[in-house]
Order: structure tokens, then sequence, then C-alpha cells
């Protein structure tokens, strides 16, 4: 049990040049803790490496054998592993029907298939000592939103991959949860909300009345793979504003 989450903990964090996933790198660190950073973006892994004075290397987080590679050297960096969060995602907004296969292949590969190579790894790492491993979905897994049927495909085949994954590796003392955002200001959803008209619809979804910000998110995870939380295992955690749950009064 650590006094302040993030300390002592050795986390590889996975799309950890986005938004959630630098917040996320930027207060474990700050908490005492160590990362090592993972993504595609090369140039924004290596100013983040710079300013955290962390490991980093760039991997295709849809291929599981290069999710193993990445794991392995970012145990041999950090000299093992406490934790992995996958933060990688995407974000295509269109109906069934006007979605090309290649799109949704994709969106599978970037969201579901790159959280079951970070699973494989932590079974594969953790099963002597334990850990955690923190997945990233969405509420649109949890509630119907039009237009969103293959990252809400993706997103709850996340939930159900760590629900999963937490009966397979209890024993071992593995720990997998989930984190289910709602709209949070990223530049992956800088378009979704890049006029006032846009936005002004966004914040109406939401009861508390804001989008959400990556500290947001990146707080819940870095809760999640605190050891002290030993006890959560293979739960989906709303950071949403209520919108999958909520419905506010009008006006």
């Amino acid at each position: 049990m650590t006094g302040a989450a993030g300390s002592g903990q050795r986390v590889l964090i996975v799309g950890a040049g986005g938004g959630i996933g630098s917040a996320l790198a930027r207060q474990i660190v700050a908490a005492g803790g160590s990362v090592f950073l993972a993504g595609r973006d090369v140039r924004k892994l290596e100013m983040l490496s710079g300013e955290l004075a962390m490991p980093s290397a760039a991997v295709e987080a849809a291929d599981p054998d290069a999710i193993d590679t990445c794991a392995d050297g970012a145990a041999a960096a950090l000299g093992g592993l406490t934790g992995i969060a996958n933060c990688v995602g995407s974000l295509l907004l269109k109906p069934a029907h006007l979605t090309s296969t290649a799109e949704w292949q994709a969106t599978i590969a970037t969201n579901l298939t790159s959280g079951f190579g970070c699973v494989r790894a932590a079974g594969r790492l953790m099963k002597a000592d334990g850990g955690a491993v923190v997945l990233v979905s969405s509420a649109a897994a949890r509630i119907g939103l039009a237009n969103h049927e293959a990252i809400a495909a993706a997103k709850a085949g996340l939930e159900g991959l760590a629900r999963s994954a937490a009966a397979t590796y209890a024993r071992q003392r593995i720990r997998f949860n989930v984190v289910a955002p709602g709209l949070v200001r990223t530049p992956l959803t800088q378009g979704l909300v890049a006029n006032e008209l846009a936005e002004k619809a966004s914040l109406a979804m939401h009861p508390l009345g804001r989008l959400g910000e990556p500290g947001d998110v990146a707080r819940a995870i870095a809760w999640l793979l605190d050891p002290a939380q030993s006890w959560i295992t293979g739960q989906v955690l709303g950071v949403d504003g209520g919108l999958a749950d909520v419905k506010a009064r009008p006006g």
C-alpha cells in the first residue's frame, strides 16, 4: 500500500502522447512513480520524455506482438511493472451504413486489439508479483448514442475483455478495470467542439454542465492503478459528468 497514489509505481502507458495519457504520466511522476511512455507520435513522446525524464518508445498499439516487445522493454527499463494503462483511442462518428470495412477494422484494431495486447502482456509479466491494468472505454458503450456503432462496439468489447481477464488472473493478483469517459477536451475530440453550436449541444448531454478534462480521467486511472485499491477488479468506472446514468432536470 502506497502513501500517495503513484508513489513507487512503475507503469507502462500506451498512448502516452495523447491528452489523457500525458496527463496520467504527469500525475504518476509527480506522485513519485515511474512511467514508460509508449505511443505512435514520436515527436510528442520525445517532448514528454524530456519533460518528465522518463524512458519512451514508439509502438504500433494495434499489434499485440509490438505491445509485447514494448512491455518487455518497459519492464527492463523500470525494473519491472506494477501497472499498464491503455490510453489509446480513436473517434469515428458515422452510422453503420456509411462506415467502410476499412474504417470498422481500424476502429476495432485501435481500440480493442490494443487493449488485448496490454492484457496479454500483463498476464505474462505480472503473474509473479501481481499488478493492475486499466483500459479506457467510453460512455458510448453503455448508452445508445447515434452514429457511434463502430466505436461503441469496440469500447464495449474492452469492457468484456477486462471482466474476463479479471476472472482469469485473479489468483495471480492482477487487477483489470476500465474507465468510461464522456466527451473529454483532447486533441482527438477538438473537431467535435470546434464551433459554438456543437459545443453547446455537447454540454447539454452532460448533466454536470461541462465537458471532461484530461486530468479528470487520468486521476481515475491513477486511482485504479494504485495498489491501495487492491480489492477492486472487473469494474467499469464512469467518468462522464453523468452522461451514461443521469438525466438532468430540464432548465
